[in-house]
């Protein structure tokens, strides 16, 4: 749903909802910013209609009734549109606290302390601990790429984008056309999943590889958004989380945390090396040349040619 749109069914539900009598569709329009900027009365009727039907579906109770002037009113009656109590036990007052509590970037951490306030009002036990018997260790989600709020809201808006995206094996970026389905954070980093235009296949992108601004455009989505948006397993993919053999590499002591934590053996060469056996599987070659200098692979030879490649890719650029 576009911004402006929302905005004017939230200011149109507040209308109705705040009037003590029925609201003709003229006072209505005389209240409402947008719905003056509409042009002819046809637009404006056309409008409103659309409008009143979308609040209603979205379970707005909206009565009509014909008021003293003989014109036909509009209202939404608080007691018919009042919620039902929230009754929460513990385990879902934790996770809906968890939920409220996750987000620390300025723009969502707004709406997510109104909602945890709300939810306290409500009877959200103020002793529950959100993070059970491991309350000393409280989770966060790092927002830090630039891309991901224009992102998070052309995937809510369903808008496609276009962006410049850098490969792990390529030194310059490329142009990509995407329709945005998910954003999924994974391991501390967050990635996109969605339609690349361009490739004609869903694509999977680390939002830490774009660079510049994230531009919408106009249009709608050519293909239809999966009801279930695999990110988690692509990215795993990458990284040998699937892999179903081995590799061997040599690694700089004081580097490559990650690779330590996939190791299945790890022994020490001395001069500042160890070797690892690590699963292999699609997508390892990418992730190794993040390593850069720190990494040698040693066997399988294909994957060490394929790193290979890749570096030399990269140092052409």
């Amino acid at each position: 749903m576009a911004i402006a749109k929302a905005e004017r069914l939230m200011n149109l539900a507040l209308c109705l909802l705040g009037t003590r009598r029925p609201l003709s569709k003229r006072e209505l329009r005389e209240s409402i910013e947008a719905y003056l900027e509409a042009g002819s009365d046809d637009s404006f009727n056309r409008m409103f209609e659309r409008d009143k039907d979308d609040l209603r579906e979205l379970g707005l109770v909206i009565e009509t009734v014909e008021n003293l002037d003989g014109e036909t009113g509009y209202l939404a009656r608080r007691d018919s549109n009042r919620l039902p109590p929230i009754t929460l036990d513990a385990e879902e007052a934790a996770a809906l606290g968890l939920a409220a509590k996750v987000w620390q970037q300025a723009r969502l951490a707004g709406a997510a302390s109104g909602a945890l306030q709300k939810l306290r009002a409500a009877g959200l036990p103020e002793d529950v601990d959100p993070y059970g018997a491991h309350g000393a260790l409280e989770p966060r989600i790092p927002v830090h790429e630039a891309a991901f709020e224009p992102l998070m809201l052309a995937c809510r808006d369903r808008r496609p984008v276009v962006f410049d995206y850098r490969k792990a094996n390529a030194a310059q970026p490329g142009q990509r056309h995407v329709e945005p389905w998910a954003l999924e954070c994974w391991r501390g980093h967050w990635y996109l999943a969605g339609w690349d235009r361009d490739r004609g296949a869903e694509r999977v992108f680390r939002l830490s590889r774009i660079t510049g601004k994230v531009r919408s455009r106009s249009g709608r989505f050519t293909v239809p958004v999966p009801d279930v948006v695999t990110v988690r397993e692509t990215v795993a993919s990458w990284a040998g989380e699937t892999a179903d053999r081995s590799a061997r590499i040599r690694l700089r002591s004081d580097a490559g945390y990650p690779l330590r934590a996939k190791a299945t053996t790890v022994r020490e060469l001395g001069d500042g090396w160890d070797e690892l056996e690590i699963p292999y599987g699609h997508g390892l070659d990418a992730w190794l040349v993040e390593f850069g200098p720190d990494v040698v692979v040693l066997e399988p030879a294909e994957l060490r040619a394929d790193v290979v490649d890749r570096l030399r890719a990269v140092a052409k650029g």
